[in-house]
């Protein structure tokens, strides 16, 4: 699937890439909503409408990501959080074996959107960073990774050849992103989150097991 002579920088996203999804979508979709309708007096499901009915169907910006603005919005410890679901955190099949063997291969970089305060959590419980040549996200650079201004500002900051660049994502208006920004090499993740069925019609290259990509022999 890959030619490896031809990548130097391997680019990677945490949640539903790296990480099983099924901890952020237990979060956000089951644990928030819960504890935001106990808070409110109203059920869960329309705690969920009130939280994020608005969202649907449009671009998410910067602050759809910030726990800072999800704790203004709920009024919960949306941090504490993500502690109790802390045994949820988890490596997706092949992800931790990939990110060793391509030590001394290539450059490894997370990119996420995830809020440092989410990757400081997630990486406490997988131990991400010791795997990793550098971990970013882009609330350090004032746009998401759906933003062309994201991917101009990370340049800028960690200069790398986007035709021998490596980018997986499993969100195809980031993937587009990266596209329009001369990324040579994109995949996506068939089955992001291990508690839903694998996804089809992709529009980029798609793979499950990490192992896929090992070059073994």
């Amino acid at each position: 699937m890959i030619d490896w002579t031809r990548i130097d920088t391997v680019m990677l996203d945490m949640d539903g890439c790296l990480l099983d999804l099924h901890y952020d979508n237990c979060l956000w979709n089951e644990l928030v909503p819960a504890r935001y309708g106990q808070a409110q007096g109203i059920s869960a499901d329309e705690a969920r409408q009130r939280l994020y009915g608005h969202l649907l169907g449009k671009d998410r910006d910067l602050e759809f990501y910030c726990i800072d603005f999800w704790t203004r919005r709920t009024g919960l410890d949306i941090a504490a959080l993500h502690h109790e679901l802390a045994h949820l955190v988890d490596y997706r099949p092949g992800a931790a074996a990939f990110l060793d063997w391509l030590r001394g291969r290539a450059r490894t970089l997370l990119v996420t959107n995830a809020h440092r305060a989410s990757l400081a959590v997630k990486d406490r419980y997988s131990g991400l960073s010791q795997r990793l040549d550098g971990m970013l996200s882009s609330h350090d650079f004032g746009a998401p990774k759906e933003s062309g201004a994201f991917w101009d500002r990370l340049s800028g900051a960690e200069p790398f050849d986007p035709a021998r660049t490596l980018f997986i994502d499993d969100t195809r208006t980031v993937l587009d992103a990266a596209k329009g920004h001369g990324i040579g090499h994109l995949l996506t993740i068939s089955q992001p989150d291990s508690g839903r069925p694998p996804r089809d019609n992709l529009e980029y290259p798609a793979f499950n097991d990490f192992n896929e990509l090992i070059e073994h022999g």
